[in-house]
């Protein structure tokens, strides 16, 4: 079965492509740009209609070719400069986001805390403006507050803090167990390296091998998306049983410039760094 694997990588296929490769499978999809490239619904030698648009500009350009006048090259215009502090409800400024971060960051959690790889001070999940009280609703003088949330690796605990980015102070914080935001790109590249190494990621690097012919040894090699996994009464092995209390991933891991790898069996539980598969 790899053999026929190897011979087809690479070439087009109508509709989806499995085949089962090792404890992987090789998934065959349209690359961009090859999808939808003839959404005009012509057919080879016939020509698409213009548009009024299409059709002026196209007028323009023969009639400035006919008069021997060079067409200008086109203009892109440079974004508008941001600002340090934002105003009302626009998204924060890449200098807020740093600074709420800070702020939030205290020198007690930091040292109180582990992040994904083990390393001192929480994992950073995201910064967002909070919302505002009922009361200052429609106010434009109403302060800005961002919310940061951490996971602390060290008790599988979420935690949210809100900065007023006027003050520069923490004025709430909040933690939450069992409660399992969206995964971070970093937690995302921890779990490929956590499966990389463990035996049950043979199928993956031998996917790997045959459609690059060189061998997985980091998630740098990888494009990566993911989701988290949360345990359900009798669907997975007793390994799993924690995972929604603990940090679990299912990958969905990507050759880059190539095709995306099955993994969607495999599980990765972040908290206690072990792989597992499942049956479904």
């Amino acid at each position: 079965m790899r053999n026929i694997v190897h011979r087809h990588l690479g070439k087009m296929v109508a509709g989806t492509t499995i085949a089962v490769a090792g404890t992987a499978v090789m998934v065959a999809v349209t690359l961009p740009g090859t999808a939808g490239a003839d959404d005009s619904g012509t057919r080879a030698g016939q020509s698409a209609p213009q548009t009024a648009g299409a059709a002026g500009a196209a007028g323009a350009g023969e009639a400035a070719a006919g008069s021997g006048r060079a067409v200008p090259p086109g203009v892109v215009e440079a974004a508008p400069a941001e600002g340090q502090q934002g105003e009302g409800r626009d998204p924060l400024t890449d200098d807020e986001l740093q600074r709420a971060e800070k702020i939030a960051l205290s020198r007690q959690l930091f040292r109180s805390s582990e992040s994904v790889d083990g390393d001192r001070g929480p994992q950073p999940l995201g910064v967002d403006l909070a919302e505002p009280e009922a009361d200052e609703v429609g106010r434009p003088d109403a302060p800005r507050r961002a919310d940061v949330t951490f996971y602390d690796y060290r008790d599988d605990t979420l935690v949210t803090r809100t900065v007023d980015l006027g003050t520069g102070k923490v004025v709430a914080t909040g933690t939450q167990h069992g409660v399992q935001p969206p995964l971070s790109r970093a937690e995302k590249a921890e779990a490929a390296g956590l499966l990389i190494a463990d035996p049950l990621g043979s199928g993956l690097k031998a996917d790997y091998k045959d459609a690059t012919g060189k061998a997985l040894t980091s998630p740098d090699q990888l494009q990566l998306s993911g989701a988290v996994y949360r345990a359900a009464p009798g669907a997975q092995p007793a390994a799993l049983d924690q995972c929604g209390e603990h940090r679990c991933v299912r990958l969905f891991p990507k050759v880059k410039n190539g095709p995306w790898v099955d993994a969607r069996q495999l599980v990765i539980d972040l908290s206690a760094r072990k792989v597992a598969r499942i049956d479904r």
